[in-house]
């Protein structure tokens, strides 16, 4: 049954005429008779009685009308629910992001989008890339941040854009104690630390760590592996290896006994925001997108 015919039932019975429903609608009397003759074949049965000064509903047409009213009804509640979308008095945000960003970057971004627009839900999820990338294909999320390491560009993901942010600046951390932290001011040359013991992170972070410690002309020894930030600057507190940490993590926590120094061959990892081609159409995701480009902003400039 054709709802736009419905509507148009029901403003002749608002109307009570044919003719008073034209004049509300701005069509031709004609053309709502004839929408009425084809919802009444579609009926199967009449559903007005023309009289000399109006119309009357049959029982049939009173059972459509009540129908009518809440098609109406529904449809001017999806009209109010989509405003308040377009206006951002409400919507929903699904948000993944690895652990460092997810302790620093992605929580003063939450406050600034809460204070933005009160209405927008914006919820978290910790993810590394790889399991990200995946949980939007899966729609499972709507928007993921996540990095790349040493300039190298994200994987291409079809149907997915990446939203360069920022670069995120790659430290050493040593031992407060290590002969090479006592002048952290002055670059480190990884040669030096050829026959230290390294402590790995993720997947992609050994494989990095692999990479810098080959260009800089050796095969780091690798003791112990774990991507808890935490956990590595404990180790490294105790003299038990060195590492490799981005920025975001240590401005996440910083252990006291552990000194950050520069290095020769050290590059940053680039971070990105991840969402589908046609997310950005979203009033609310546009508006997350925005929330963390400005908190790195503000965080760039202390």
């Amino acid at each position: 049954m054709d709802v736009q015919r419905l509507l148009i039932l029901r403003q002749i019975a608002r109307a009570g005429s044919i003719a008073g429903a034209a004049r509300e609608l701005g069509w031709t009397q004609p053309a709502v008779s004839q929408h009425l003759r084809r919802l009444e074949r579609q009926a199967g049965m009449a559903l007005v009685v023309r009289r000399p000064r109006g119309i009357q509903l049959t029982e049939a047409g009173e059972v459509l009308l009540r129908h009518a009213d809440a098609i109406a009804a529904r449809l001017q509640a999806a009209t109010e629910d989509l405003h308040a979308l377009s206006h951002l008095h409400q919507g929903s945000v699904r948000l993944a992001a690895f652990p460092s960003a997810s302790a620093t970057l992605v929580p003063a971004a939450m406050s600034l989008l809460s204070r933005r627009h009160p209405g927008i839900d914006i919820r978290l999820r910790g993810a590394e890339p790889p399991e990200a990338i995946d949980l939007i294909g899966a729609g499972e999320i709507d928007l993921a941040v996540t990095f790349t390491h040493g300039g190298e560009p994200p994987s291409d993901h079809p149907g997915l854009v990446h939203v360069p942010v920022g670069e995120d600046a790659v430290h050493l951390v040593l031992p407060r104690g290590h002969p090479l932290a006592l002048s952290p001011d002055e670059p480190v040359d990884l040669r030096l630390l050829a026959d230290d013991r390294w402590i790995a992170g993720c997947a992609r972070c050994t494989a990095n760590l692999r990479r810098t410690c080959q260009d800089a002309g050796f095969v780091p020894g690798i003791w112990h592996g774990t991507d808890d930030y935490v956990v590595t600057q404990a180790l490294i507190a105790r003299g038990l290896g060195i590492g490799l940490l981005p920025r975001l993590a240590l401005d996440a926590y910083q252990d006291s006994g552990v000194a950050v120094c520069t290095a020769t061959r050290l590059r940053p990892r680039t971070l990105y925001l991840v969402h589908h081609r046609e997310a950005e159409q979203i009033p609310a995701i546009r508006s997350a997108i925005g929330a963390i480009q400005d908190s790195w902003a503000s965080a760039e400039a202390r």
